[in-house]
């Protein structure tokens, strides 16, 4: 199990989006209700669907690492954490459209969120070369 790279790629992915939920992806000034403008900062826990969104992506990458014997059932749930990554990153992009323009800047932090796409798609890229590997074992049995 850990000896197959995108064991070690799932880890990376579950590792990061677990830290973006605690870390912030952008810091600046909003606009709150009273029309005065206060310093926030967005993580995954700022909103819910974020934050839905961003568990949802760390436990499914930790799901797949146990799947190692199933790997069509690995990669297809590999994919949908990617599909789902990316439509979280998507919403990290448009929760920043909250704050006021010019008056705010992504944090360092913010590489954790965008990590976790690349690192899956480097475990599925794993997980097809295993599956490449299987079939030609078996072509020569």
């Amino acid at each position: 199990m850990i000896q197959r790279l995108q064991s070690v790629w799932l880890l990376l992915a579950a590792a990061a989006a677990f830290c973006s939920l605690k870390f912030s992806f952008y810091s600046g000034n909003m606009i709150a209700e009273n029309q005065q403008k206060t310093f926030a900062s967005l993580t995954a826990q700022s909103n819910l669907m974020l934050l839905i969104l961003t568990a949802g992506v760390g436990i499914t990458s930790i799901i797949a690492i146990f799947l190692y014997k199933d790997r069509k059932m690995q990669l297809r749930l590999v994919l949908a954490a990617l599909l789902v990554s990316i439509i979280n990153l998507v919403l990290f992009f448009v929760e920043t459209r909250k704050f006021v323009p010019n008056e705010g800047a992504f944090d360092l932090t913010a590489i954790f969120a965008i990590f976790v796409p690349v690192f899956l798609f480097f475990a599925i890229r794993g997980i097809r070369r295993d599956e490449k590997l299987v079939k030609s074992l078996d072509r020569l049995r």
